[in-house]
């Protein structure tokens, strides 16, 4: 319960349940982006004005014939017809528009709960740190194309890492700020709280990794489980000098590296699952068996995505459930510590 007199936390908590939903969904519209080869078939950036796309045939022709002036076109898809282009550009188009989509329905509601005084004490500064993140982020989009729009026309790894590294905290940030809305925590485990910080380190780490596979194109390569083709560690893996490269723009290394943290994220997991476990709280519990089954669907989905080749629908799906296990972690976390002030959220139990 929260302190008599203190606004209820409930509709600042849905609106920022549906902030979540969003940025979700932008994340998962942007690993489909990725994998349909759309990221750079719209050449500029038009913060304001570029909500509008192509409305007639003299539109399309326009923007298909300044994408045709860059190296994707000619290196990549030169028997595109303007059909073709059509998807990839509507492709990025729906992920720019979304991303607007959250600024407006992020910003208008933040102004008028803080104008209303319905955010508890301790919320508005955390509000205002994902906006200045969200503002970040747009930019960082862009900064990324960018570097695509060059003779080589392949997304940077590290702009691309980057790009999710931020999408991925602005969602977990949103999550851990509407746990700490709504859950009622129990006594504190000095022991789980310091195992769920290992296993979000080690579920971000896993994303970020999961980036530069993106970037790299290294889950085309080696699809075969669990060895890599006839080797359990490939004589390409240290092709780079000095070696720490390998590790960053080698596919093969990428690959190798994105399978180890698979089994540490594992283990990681499992321990912080058997630690609630043992606890009689039923919030806890529950968030152990949620660990173990998510934990197991999203190695499945990382095993089939690699062995069918990275199909886009299942490489989507593996990027959904990435996001589901570190939504769970994240509320695991949530019942060990609190970020608001005492009397701005919901009392330990």
């Amino acid at each position: 319960m929260t302190r008599p007199g203190m606004p209820s936390p409930g509709p600042v908590a849905i609106w920022l349940v549906v902030c979540c939903v969003l940025v979700l969904a932008t994340v998962l519209l942007g690993g489909g982006v990725r994998l349909t080869g759309s990221g750079l078939s719209m050449v500029d950036w038009k913060p304001l004005m570029g909500v509008v796309p192509p409305m007639d045939a003299r539109a399309w022709a326009e923007v298909f014939e300044q994408y045709k002036a860059f190296p994707e076109y000619r290196l990549v898809y030169p028997d595109m017809d303007l059909e073709g282009f059509k998807f990839i550009y509507y492709m990025e188009y729906s992920h720019r528009v979304l991303g607007r989509v959250i600024g407006i329905v992020f910003f208008v509601p933040f102004l008028v709960f803080l104008c209303t005084g319905k955010l508890v004490p301790g919320l508005p500064g955390h509000l205002w740190l994902l906006l200045l993140l969200g503002a970040v982020q747009g930019l960082i989009g862009w900064y990324m194309v960018q570097s695509g729009l060059v003779d080589n026309p392949r997304v940077s790894q590290y702009r691309l890492a980057l790009h999710m590294l931020v999408a991925v905290l602005i969602y977990a940030y949103m999550v851990r700020i509407v746990c700490e809305l709504v859950i009622r925590r129990g006594p504190r485990d000095p022991v789980s709280a310091t195992m769920g910080k290992i296993a979000l380190a080690a579920v971000l780490l896993m994303i970020v990794s999961g980036a530069f596979v993106a970037g790299t194109k290294a889950g085309f390569i080696f699809n075969t489980f669990p060895k890599m083709g006839a080797d359990w560690v490939p004589d390409q893996m240290m092709a780079l000098s000095p070696g720490w490269r390998n590790f960053l723009e080698n596919p093969v290394a990428i690959q190798f590296l994105h399978r180890l943290l698979a089994v540490g994220v594992l283990i990681a997991i499992l321990g912080y699952a058997r630690q609630l476990g043992h606890s009689t709280d039923p919030a806890r519990k529950t968030t152990a068996g949620c660990l173990v089954i998510t934990v197991a669907v999203q190695l499945g989905l990382g095993i089939a995505t690699l062995l069918s080749g990275v199909p886009p629908v299942l490489g989507v799906a593996h990027q959904a459930g990435a996001m589901l296990l570190l939504t769970v972690v994240v509320v695991g976390n949530s019942l060990d510590g609190g970020i608001f002030p005492k009397d701005g959220r919901q009392k330990d139990g």
